[in-house]
């Protein structure tokens, strides 16, 4: 095999994609893994659960949904569906499998947002709106691994939030950033608050 990787329609996500991914510490190993997992998928007959998986693996990435070329078709397919309210693909990761690993998509509006995506708009702005047009959690072993924003200030844009092994990011709760937001604009907007 050339260095070359490549990502066919049928590959199989039994005792790769996510699982290799998921034991891994470090965010480093976690893309090599990644690129390991998808330089070892081998061609078959597609099926309807291949989509799904090709998805989860790609948006399971620290880098971002599309940081791999290999990932850019299943990825935009995918956004492409969400934007006309189809479901989110599932995965079939097969007997013994991946339990505890999943992804999901939660349309993006004022009651589940990032603080910073939101604003005000719509009518003499006084609408609380959201920058996003969706996230999506993908869960390994039961745990939020990324949170992906997508359509971020219009479409095709993405924002990656990475939970794993040797993450940075502070966790937080998107149903609470609206909370959050007014009572920052309430303080900044009150008696010595500055506007």
């Amino acid at each position: 095999m050339t260095g070359a990787i490549s990502l066919h329609a049928g590959w199989s996500a039994h005792g790769c994609a996510i699982p290799c991914a998921a034991r891994r510490p470090r965010r480093r190993i976690t893309a090599c893994v990644v690129l390991l997992c998808l330089a070892m998928v081998t061609p078959g007959a597609a099926c309807a659960s291949d989509w799904g998986c090709q998805v989860i693996l790609c948006l399971s990435n620290p880098g971002g949904p599309e940081q791999y070329s290999e990932c850019v078709p299943p990825v935009e397919k995918l956004w492409s569906a969400l934007r006309h309210g189809d479901p989110f693909p599932a995965c079939d990761f097969g007997a013994g499998g991946s339990q505890g690993t999943s992804a999901a998509n939660t349309f993006a509006n004022a009651g589940y947002c990032r603080e910073d995506f939101l604003f005000w708009g719509g009518p003499e702005q006084s609408e609380l709106l959201c920058r996003a047009s969706g996230a999506i959690n993908v869960d390994i072993n039961g745990q939020l691994y990324t949170r992906v924003w997508w359509d971020v200030g219009g479409p095709g844009a993405t924002l990656t939030e990475f939970y794993g092994a040797d993450s940075t990011q502070s966790q937080y709760d998107p149903t609470q950033s609206a909370t959050l937001f007014l009572q920052q604009t309430e303080q900044g907007s009150g008696p010595g608050g500055g506007n």
